[in-house]
């Protein structure tokens, strides 16, 4: 198998100077392409001036995450994708336990490595961690960080372990699978998009991996910080979409009890005077319902699995119980 690295840029010069040199360095096994979302920056002259080899796709526009590789990757032909963040630096040797595991594991369809924070390189980061999981309600969380929770790396997640979801700053993916599913929900823009095509993943049954012998660091927030409220409406709405298209049993009733928990957490917001995330949280309710009519009819032509959530209420564990540790859920 041959395998392609994708990288999604937007206006991202000084990121892809401080990080393509580890890409390039250490992926001689792979071809590596940057799909752009028409940038308005240099960062197609600095990438044609020092890294000529590097294959360039042209977006024409910004489409953010999920249609910014859905029409990139259109034009991928390598049998295996690795979806990676501009905001990345990998390791030595990060490629060749990723590539072993596809090779001996033919119903695995995605894989993530291990990813710690660029900033604090003995911690986890906050996107993905050690690998994710989604509660009954569709709240995501990680081996390594639960809600604004981090680890410390302290090789608690060195082991290769099937998960539900792998992070979008670096995932791996079988491009027949990426291609079966239609690719990323468009819907979606950007945020948990990723979930949503794992989570479609698991109800097609193949299965999800991490490794510890892959490393990578990095920065998050580069595009959304976790201060902007777009972040906190694009995350709360599109988690509403993924958990209506693919969750089993009595999806109004889940629902019911998830926007029950959004408004407790739009509550911690006013309490905390950040009003501007309470209203996101409300604008993100407000496209929902907007939307439910065309998630219904999704979740109609999706395949339900019953087992999606290993907790089934990840919110109360951690706000009431105050267990902030995956090993102590």
């Amino acid at each position: 198998m041959n395998l392609a690295i994708v990288i999604l840029n937007w206006n991202g010069k000084m990121l892809l100077e401080q990080f393509l040199p580890s890409v390039v360095e250490n992926s001689k096994e792979a071809n590596i392409y940057v799909a752009d979302n028409a940038s308005t920056d240099d960062s197609i002259a600095f990438i044609l001036q020092h890294y000529p080899s590097i294959k360039i796709i042209h977006n024409k526009e910004n489409y953010g995450f999920a249609k910014g590789y859905n029409e990139a990757l259109k034009q991928v032909n390598e049998d295996l994708f690795c979806l990676l963040n501009n905001d990345v630096e990998v390791t030595l040797n990060w490629l060749k336990p990723i590539m072993d595991l596809f090779n001996n594991e033919p119903n695995t369809a995605a894989i993530q490595p291990k990813i710690l924070d660029y900033n604090r390189k003995d911690y986890f980061e906050y996107a993905g961690a050690a690998g994710g999981f989604v509660d009954k309600y569709g709240f995501p969380y990680c081996r390594g960080r639960i809600f604004n929770t981090v680890e410390k790396d302290e090789s608690q997640f060195n082991d290769i372990s099937h998960i539900f979801w792998a992070s979008g700053a670096c995932l791996f993916i079988r491009k027949a699978i990426f291609n079966k599913l239609n690719g990323f929900d468009e819907s979606f823009f950007a945020h948990m998009e990723e979930i949503d095509l794992c989570w479609r993943i698991h109800n097609l049954g193949h299965g999800i991996k991490y490794t510890y012998q892959s490393k990578i660091y990095h920065v998050g927030g580069a595009t959304l910080k976790n201060t902007n409220p777009k972040k906190t409406y694009l995350n709360f709405r599109n988690s509403l979409f993924m958990l209506t298209k693919n969750a089993n049993g009595s999806i109004f009733k889940t629902i019911f009890i998830r926007l029950f928990l959004d408004g407790i957490a739009s509550i911690r917001f006013l309490i905390k005077l950040k009003p501007h995330h309470t209203l996101a949280i409300l604008r993100s309710h407000v496209s929902f319902y907007m939307c439910l009519p065309l998630l219904l009819k999704q979740r109609l032509t999706n395949v339900s699995r019953k087992n999606y959530y290993q907790k089934s209420n990840i919110v109360w564990l951690y706000f009431v119980k105050r267990r902030k540790h995956f090993n102590r859920l």
